[in-house]
């Protein structure tokens, strides 16, 4: 208002002239106050800025702020000061309480609903399950004694069980006890067993078996080479032509001599003419030996 304090660290030092709203020339929605200062040896730096605030809770002023280190430049009558408005008590207080008061609001509509949930907890029916949980607490504490009792009941009668089992260990161990000796021999004989067998001459049966296996892996080779009959008839074609040839002219005579044996064989008799093919000695020693060749 007009004619309001304008204070220095708490001292007045002039007055409100003038409050002009929306100057010529300003933005909208500012004010200008014109205010002056009584003591002239007071000068404002720049840097200060004067504030609309309240000095208790009935009474505003326009305090005035300085800076904290000046630059050796004031303010001269007539210039401009930046102010601002600030927050009253009431409103400082006011915008504290506020969020304060509405978590005390949704505070309390948890507790309204918890004790509603604790009401109807407590109804008849609650109130009944409540006595049945209860009951088949004392029937479990209950079933926990009569187990117990059985529990013991049982180490009690295998008790003795126990101690036959343990006199039958005993016996056990003492007749294992008594067949040391034999069980000794025993293993004696069985390393006795065992050191002749290693000493066997396992050592000339494998060299005679590498010898065995070197000629015959001679004979392998040779055969592969070309060499003796066996190679021979493996890579030479010829051969086994030949002898299949033999082998056929061998067949057919067997064949005509079963036919007609007496183109071969000469029989003669007393009186008789010969008939078929003569054969000297040395014809007959070799059918003869053909003839001993054939299989029955």
């Amino acid at each position: 208002m007009v004619s309001s304090n304008v204070t220095l660290d708490g001292v007045e030092i002039g007055k409100v002239m003038s409050i002009r709203s929306n100057p010529k020339g300003d933005s909208l929605h500012k004010v200008k106050m014109t205010f002056n200062i009584h003591n002239p040896d007071i000068q404002l730096p720049k840097g200060a800025f004067v504030e609309i605030g309240s000095l208790d809770f009935f009474t505003k002023a326009l305090i005035v702020h300085l800076p904290l280190a000046g630059n050796g430049t004031y303010y001269k009558a007539g210039a401009t000061i930046p102010g601002r408005v600030s927050v009253d008590v009431v409103s400082q207080v006011k915008a504290y309480a506020d969020p304060v008061s509405q978590k005390l609001q949704t505070m309390m509509l948890s507790v309204d609903k918890m004790v509603s949930s604790l009401a109807s907890f407590w109804d008849t029916t609650a109130t009944s399950e409540l006595e049945g949980s209860l009951k088949q607490v004392k029937l479990t504490i209950k079933k926990l004694g009569t187990v117990a009792d059985d529990l013991h009941n049982f180490v009690a009668a295998e008790r003795a069980q126990f101690s036959k089992i343990m006199s039958n260990v005993e016996a056990i161990t003492l007749n294992l006890r008594k067949s040391n000796d034999q069980i000794t021999a025993i293993i004696g004989n069985a390393k006795k067993i065992t050191d002749e067998l290693v000493t066997a001459d396992f050592k000339n049966t494998i060299l005679e078996a590498q010898t065995t296996l070197k000629k015959f892996n001679i004979i392998l080779a040779e055969i592969e080479r070309g060499q003796g009959t066996l190679g021979k008839l493996i890579h030479d074609d010829k051969l086994y032509a030949e002898l299949v040839a033999t082998n056929n002219d061998l067949q057919n005579l067997v064949t005509d001599l079963e036919a007609h044996p007496e183109r071969y064989v000469h029989l003669s008799l007393v009186g008789g003419k010969s008939k078929g093919l003569q054969l000297n000695k040395k014809n007959e020693d070799k059918l003869l030996k053909i003839l001993d060749s054939i299989p029955d």
